[in-house]
């Protein structure tokens, strides 16, 4: 199996998805891994490291900022490490592609590179978020697109839950509607719209989720519209970051506030790995026609390294073909 990496994109590259590859392939014993980007630039990360066979360099000159427009940058810099990386998967010659990278790019080459899934209208950028209670959250979409359809909310509904269903062995998963409050009848014409089409869709819909409540386990899957799905998960990212550091500080300021965080250790650790989302790795882009996961762009290489375990999970029990499968199924009910 092999997937490519764009060693180039996101805050800490090239040496924090080079760092996270080289981790992955250590562990995983058919795992070939494609760094795409600048030669030179690769190989000196690389150069004080044990050379890896399993490990190659896919040349690409051009990288594409962060604060790129996404159309105009994947149509001048078709040698990119991103649309590169993309081109790999495209042609057969990558299983998977992994990216830290511009968002809107990353989606915007996903399109234009690998084309949508049969029978999906529009593709949605997915993130796993933590929960009270529970093993988490799937919330889609995030950002991929502002202004959708309610037959596209409910397309993000299905691929959610079966995506949930595979990867993370959830039996039924429960696909709920962020909304502005419990009520069918709340919300805008969109949201009253999509909430009628998922209790006809098939799927365990368990209804409206508002947005306080969304932490709590209520559902596996949690579908919007990208413009209130990015608000929403910059949101809960932000109250953790500061929610930690405000904690932090306070355990940290006296010689008793010291003591307690010794015993409190254990349990303080447990909550940080929870709401980092470095253990969650990367989350993908469904609906594309190749398997793509997106990556916090300030991760390190221990997210990385999380989100190529993803993808080779995905890659190995062949859940791209079965979520093709199941999308046909449900075309009925949309």
């Amino acid at each position: 199996m092999k997937i490519a990496v764009d060693a180039m994109g996101g805050d800490h590259a090239p040496s924090a998805p080079i760092l996270g590859a080289l981790q992955a392939v250590e562990n995983i014993e058919d795992l070939e891994i494609v760094l795409v980007g600048d030669h030179d630039e690769i190989t000196s990360i690389w150069k004080d490291r044990p050379r890896h066979t399993r490990v190659h360099i896919h040349h690409a000159p051009e990288v594409i900022g962060m604060g790129e427009a996404p159309v105009q940058a994947v149509r001048r810099k078709p040698d990119s490490s991103m649309v590169q990386a993309m081109r790999l998967a495209q042609s057969g010659k990558a299983d998977a592609v992994i990216s830290a990278g511009n968002t809107g790019a990353l989606m915007t080459a996903g399109l234009f590179v690998v084309g949508r899934m049969s029978g999906i209208e529009r593709p949605a950028l997915s993130a796993l978020l933590p929960v009270m209670r529970g093993w988490g959250l799937l919330l889609l979409d995030v950002g991929a697109n502002l202004d959708p359809k309610a037959s596209q909310l409910v397309q993000y509904g299905i691929m959610g839950a079966y995506y949930c269903q595979e990867v993370y062995g959830i039996d039924n998963p429960r696909v709920g509607l962020l909304n502005v409050g419990e009520e069918p009848r709340k919300g805008t014409p969109l949201v009253r719209e999509t909430y009628e089409r998922l209790e006809k869709s098939g799927l365990n819909f368990v209804g409206n989720i508002e947005a306080r409540e969304l932490l709590q386990g209520h559902a596996d899957v949690v579908v919007t519209d990208g413009f209130s799905g990015n608000i929403a998960l910059k949101l809960t990212e932000g109250v953790a970051r500061d929610l930690m550091g405000e904690l932090k500080g306070l355990l940290t300021q006296n010689f008793a506030t010291k003591l307690a965080a010794y015993f409190l250790k254990d349990g303080l650790m447990a909550l940080k790995r929870r709401m980092d989302y470095q253990e969650y790795g990367g989350a993908p882009l469904l609906g594309l026609e190749q398997i793509v996961y997106k990556v916090h762009g300030a991760s390190q290489s221990k997210a990385f390294n999380s989100a190529i375990r993803l993808a080779y999970n995905y890659c190995h029990k062949n859940t791209q073909n079965r979520l093709r499968e199941r999308v046909r199924e449900e075309e009925t009910h949309l």
